[in-house]
């Protein structure tokens, strides 16, 4: 069983980490339609160029297919060289439109502008620091979410509600990414500023009930709530609500 003071230390800097994104992967700023194909993002949770990338996809409420690669990684790391010629992250393969794509900031744009049909918002913009605070969010985290740890490929890739901003995603997202379990990322960031806080005390002092026919709403029709992260495993049949649960689940699944 997870540690409860460890568990809290480790929410407590990965709260820390979300403050240093000034708020970016928090609200949706539009949400696109999700495509016919998945967008397929190899991708590592500490690595501060990927990040801006997860932001801009939170701030649409676009889903990836995220295949982690981890440094010293063999599951994915392979198929991005194949694919592109190096390995380089993050590296975003489109099926709908042929695109196979290097480079952070080529990677936002392109995702505002051919899903979001706008121009890139001002916060997602080329701002020199943003790759400096996503380094230092990292080193608050001690490096997690970086490297391979041994573990159990599952034979279906698992399911995750979170959103960037959420500090409690986090905690989920680094252990899939050093356990390499790829994992389909729905992103449920929050749609208005009254959904702010925590989801027991948001700032809305009535009980929420998110707008109807957004992402968040079908999520509370079949839930009851609206809560993050969320993790779904079709390979066991496991459904779990709580960053220390999920983190318990995969160590004791997956990891070797």
């Amino acid at each position: 069983m997870p540690n409860p003071l460890l568990h809290q230390g480790a929410v407590l800097t990965s709260l820390a980490s979300s403050v240093l994104e000034a708020g970016r992967g928090v609200l949706v700023v539009k949400a696109a339609e999700q495509p016919e194909k998945p967008i397929v993002l190899y991708d590592m949770e500490a690595c501060p160029f990927c990040r801006l990338v997860r932001e801009a996809a939170s701030a649409l409420h676009l889903d990836l297919e995220i295949r982690p690669c981890p440094k010293g990684g063999t599951r994915f790391r392979p198929e991005v060289e194949r694919l592109g010629g190096k390995q380089q992250f993050p590296f975003l393969v489109d099926e709908n439109t042929g695109v196979r794509m290097y480079e952070s900031r080529d990677i936002v744009d392109y995702l505002f502008r051919e899903y979001g049909k706008m121009e890139v918002p001002a916060p997602y913009r080329r701002a020199p620091l943003a790759p400096l605070t996503g380094g230092l969010a990292a080193v608050l985290r001690g490096g997690r979410g970086l490297r391979h740890r041994p573990s159990r490929a599952p034979e279906k890739p698992l399911e995750l509600w979170s959103f960037e901003g959420s500090p409690f995603s986090r905690l989920v997202r680094e252990r899939l990414t050093e356990l390499e379990l790829p994992y389909t990322l729905h992103n449920l960031a929050k749609e208005h500023w009254k959904e702010l806080g925590p989801a027991t005390r948001r700032i809305a002092p009535n009980p929420y009930v998110p707008r109807e026919g957004g992402k968040r709403f079908a999520f509370y029709q079949e839930h009851g709530r609206v809560q993050v992260p969320y993790l779904e495993d079709p390979n066991t049949g496991a459904a779990l609500f709580e960053s220390a649960k999920i983190v318990d689940y995969l160590e004791r699944t997956y990891a070797l």
